[in-house]
């Protein structure tokens, strides 16, 4: 069974930083992709960022400049780097991945909230 752990969540300012962590018990290669969505309440669970294996990345339009994906393949994590934070950002962030099959795995998500 597939297991990824979410860290980094907390409390920040607008304006500052956090940075979430996504271990999974796989090697990152054996996924097509990971990345991170968020769900604020009342909202559907939204694309934030993807990475596929081969390094490709998409971005939603509202972090775009803000937000950076990237991995530790020693680690089998995938980091979300989380600058210029706005109130807006506040949600519930989820690690994701994509199996190489029609498989889809999520993380138990981790509380960001952006006061201001």
């Amino acid at each position: 069974q597939v297991h990824l752990v979410e860290s980094g969540g907390g409390e920040v300012r607008a304006g500052g930083s956090l940075r979430l962590s996504c271990a999974t018990s796989e090697n990152y290669f054996s996924f097509y992709a990971m990345g991170w969505y968020r769900q604020a309440p009342g909202n559907q669970r939204d694309l934030v960022a993807t990475m596929t294996a081969t390094d490709q990345t998409n971005y939603a339009d509202f972090v775009k400049g803000r937000f950076r994906i990237w991995r530790n393949n020693a680690y089998n994590t995938v980091y979300l780097q989380m600058n210029n934070l706005k109130p807006e950002d506040t949600a519930v962030y989820y690690c994701y991945a994509q199996s190489r099959g029609p498989d889809e795995y999520w993380g138990q998500g981790t509380q960001v909230t952006v006061t201001g």
